[in-house]
């Protein structure tokens, strides 16, 4: 049993102690595995000094609200790493302008792409709505149990590496891939309805021949994502449909550059909207749908998936 959680907000203190000491101890493990000698709990200091053109101790205080000797602690291991370099003030002989060494500017060139997987990685687990901090905390920590934090990261930033996603139109032999994948989605998080099957066994018969397009992503010639521009009706109204990446590939934005292809795509053939069904219970997927711009509709009553509860709708 967690003591800490049994404790409700009284243990806040301590649970925020906790959550912070983990994630210091696993990006820790992140630059150690990426061979870069700096130290987490470095980072507000070394990243003042980096966004300034010099700064003095008094100013990194203001904007850090630290304690002077916890600065001083953190200017000594910085200045011992070789990081930093001290000048005196023109103006000010007394003031000394504290400013990166080259050391530091190259050291800083490499941890830019792991503070920018980290920051992906934590908006990630903590994107989920709450009615509570301590509820908050409960499912990051939940999250951080799950898969461990610091791979996550290191997952990400290899995969930012690796070859750029190339974005393909369908092809017969993609088939097999529309459909497995979308099933592997569907049965994760619902279950399959048979609208679902008819139209996955037959992409060409609901989709291609009616004027709509099925989008595939492939990351070094293997397919990781795909999604549809499906035609409905008759006035020419298009659903943006069936997105599904490979579990192994997600969180890495995949879903978010077929979203983009798909936009553009719509845009490039004179489209006036489109229109999106889903399922409240997707958070981090709605919340991707309103950041490119879809606001929420009243749903019909005989929607074709029985999942759905939410209607989006993007008007160009």
């Amino acid at each position: 049993m967690d003591a800490l959680r049994g404790y409700g907000e009284l243990g806040l203190g301590s649970r925020l102690k906790r959550v912070s000491e983990f994630m210091m101890k696993e990006t820790q493990l992140v630059y150690n595995h990426f061979n870069i000698d700096f130290d987490p709990y470095l980072f507000p200091i070394f990243k003042i000094i980096a966004n300034k053109n010099g700064v003095t101790n008094s100013e990194i205080q203001n904007s850090l609200k630290f304690s002077q000797p916890a600065i001083t602690q953190a200017l000594n291991k910085l200045n011992d790493k070789g990081l930093i370099i001290y000048k005196g003030d023109k103006l000010d002989k007394r003031k000394k302008i504290i400013s990166l060494s080259e050391k530091g500017k190259k050291t800083l060139t490499q941890l830019k792409p792991l503070w920018k997987s980290i920051d992906e990685v934590i908006k990630e687990y903590t994107l989920e709505k709450s009615s509570s901090l301590i509820e908050h905390l409960n499912s990051l920590e939940n999250k951080f149990n799950k898969k461990s934090f610091s791979n996550t990261i290191i997952e990400n930033v290899k995969m930012e590496v690796k070859q750029d996603i190339d974005i393909v139109l369908y092809k017969e032999e993609y088939a097999t891939h529309f459909y497995d994948l979308n099933v592997e989605w569907l049965k994760t998080y619902f279950y399959v309805e048979p609208y679902d099957k008819e139209v996955l066994n037959n992409p060409e018969k609901y989709i291609i021949n009616k004027g709509g397009h099925i989008f595939f992503a492939r990351l070094n010639k293997q397919v990781v994502g795909t999604v549809a521009l499906m035609p409905i009706g008759e006035d020419g109204l298009y659903e943006l449909t069936k997105m599904a990446v490979s579990p192994k590939h997600r969180g890495h934005k995949i879903g978010q550059q077929l979203m983009q292809f798909c936009i553009d795509y719509a845009k490039s053939m004179g489209l006036p909207k489109l229109i999106l069904y889903s399922n409240r219970k997707l958070e981090n997927a709605i919340y991707i749908y309103r950041k490119y711009g879809f606001i929420e509709l009243e749903i019909e009553s005989n929607s074709p998936y029985k999942r759905s509860d939410i209607k989006m709708e993007l008007i160009f």
